[in-house]
């Protein structure tokens, strides 16, 4: 049989990247391109500058395009996804009427305020890629996630007056609203002047990036969790129905038509917490790991190995990035020892991680009264032997490390495949698509020692730290 190809593209907050995957789910070719940094004109604004999401795609498909061997003919559908809770303000013609909003601005937490005259449409980062790509003003109506009118019971947007008044964005100014796995348009000719990619190529819809990571990593049944290791760190159980008045969730629309997507609450500058801090040791860091003949992330990797389950009590709260309704918190290290080096400090936030989504994991599961029989572990951070096995020590359940460990892009891939019935089903495009890389299981002692330092300390340290921090707060904002 004629080999085949699908392009998935993933959208992110720090890159773009471009992977074609063959019709079994494996890489054959890949283009990333960094974004450049975020525009901080002042607190609380958080912009992405010029047009840069759309340029950086268009270099990142090249690069991709030129590293594929087989023949672009054989290429039969782009699934487009990326960032969400971004806000995006088009012109009429589909351009950008102001930078793109980023999801980390403080502006996405509340309604849209109307502030541009040039503005025709609001929409998400994916509907505006996929109007430049297609020309066609739709886009999934899962991508819509936060401040906008959906109506996640019927998959469409909400014909509420007073929801509309709510979110203060008129019908009229938002893209039609269709289900993941449909054909969004074809790549028009301008497009694939910029891309690469040929004209009339179907561009599919999938859900926001997290949800359609979790497609990519296997997420079908009820007792599998996913955590997504990103600059926003969260965690995903699927599910057929809503939650009613859900409190230590969010229900939103899973890349599964007619499926929901239950998340814990999150870390907010996970990942790029773990970032940060190699980056503080520099040139130091850098120099060591070349003389092992390792890169800076495998070198830390390498040291917290030999640091002892628990960093001998040094923990880490990870609230680098408060949300604005509580602007007091910050990141804290505490429990500092005079034996202690680096490696324990990059161990306890590795550890704080675990911590703090096995703890949202289990109020999450309480409430939805469902058990859990293993978790995978999706993103950059699964590359880390160490951090796989905190995990499965933290949750005491096995964590499964996949090949594809960068999902977002196989899971738009999946979706397209089943959109252009490549496979008949879901559960038939994910076992045929996504393998199992390893797994890791929970080691009892470590398990044992872990439950203790989280039941009785890490769990309950906002309970002593609230305060002091409260009045810290205060002094700078207050007086």
């Amino acid at each position: 049989m004629e080999q085949k190809y699908i392009v998935g593209i993933d959208v992110g907050s720090q890159s773009a990247k471009i992977l074609i995957y063959d019709l079994e789910g494996n890489i054959v070719a890949k283009g990333k391109k960094k974004l450049a940094p975020m525009h901080l004109a002042k607190p609380g604004i958080v912009e992405h500058p010029d047009d840069d999401l759309w340029d950086s795609l268009c270099v990142a498909s090249r690069i991709a395009l030129g590293d594929f061997k087989g023949d672009v003919q054989d290429i039969i559908g782009i699934g487009i996804g990326g960032i969400r809770c971004c806000r995006v303000l088009l012109k009429k013609d589909g351009t950008l009427a102001q930078p793109v909003i980023s999801w980390m601005d403080d502006r996405t937490a509340v309604p849209y305020e109307h502030t541009n005259p040039e503005t025709a449409y609001v929409t998400s980062s994916t509907g505006y890629l996929s109007c430049r790509l297609t020309g066609e003003f739709k886009d999934c109506v899962g991508n819509f996630f936060g401040q906008w009118p959906v109506d996640l019971e019927t998959w469409n947007w909400s014909d509420d007056d007073e929801v509309i008044r709510q979110y203060q964005i008129p019908r009229e100014m938002l893209f039609e609203a269709v289900r993941p796995g449909e054909v969004l348009g074809y790549v028009t000719k301008e497009a694939a002047q910029k891309t690469g990619f040929r004209e009339g190529l179907p561009v599919v819809s999938t859900t926001n990036d997290k949800a359609v990571e979790g497609l990519g990593s296997g997420l079908i049944d009820d007792q599998t969790a996913v955590v997504s290791l990103g600059t926003y760190i969260t965690l995903m159980i699927q599910g057929k129905k809503l939650p009613e008045d859900p409190q230590a969730l969010w229900a939103i629309l899973s890349s599964v038509p007619g499926m929901y997507l239950y998340e814990s609450y999150g870390i907010r500058r996970g990942m790029w917490t773990v970032s940060w801090f190699r980056d503080l040791f520099g040139e130091g860091l850098v120099k060591e790991a070349a003389e092992q003949g390792m890169s800076p992330e495998e070198y830390l990797n390498k040291k917290a190995e030999n640091v002892p389950a628990g960093s001998d009590g040094l923990m880490t709260i990870l609230n680098w990035l408060a949300n604005s309704w509580e602007p007091h918190k910050r990141g804290m290290m505490i429990g500092f020892g005079a034996h202690m080096d680096e490696a324990y400090m990059y161990r306890s936030i590795l550890e704080g991680i675990a911590y703090t989504m096995k703890n949202n994991c289990d109020a999450m599961c309480r409430e939805l009264g469902k058990s859990l029989k293993e978790i995978v572990i999706s993103g950059g951070g699964s590359n880390s032997n160490v951090f796989m096995q905190i995990f499965a020590d933290i949750f005491h359940l096995p964590a499964r490390r996949n090949v594809i460990n960068e999902s977002a892009s196989l899971g738009a891939a999946i979706n397209t495949a089943v959109a252009l019935d490549v496979y008949g089903s879901y559960e038939e495009a994910v076992e045929r698509m996504v393998k199992v890389q390893d797994t890791f299981y929970p080691i009892e002692e470590n398990a044992r020692l872990y439950r203790k330092l989280n039941e009785r300390a890490y769990s309950r340290m906002s309970d002593y730290t609230d305060g002091v921090l409260r009045e810290i707060h205060s002094i700078y904002h207050d007086e």
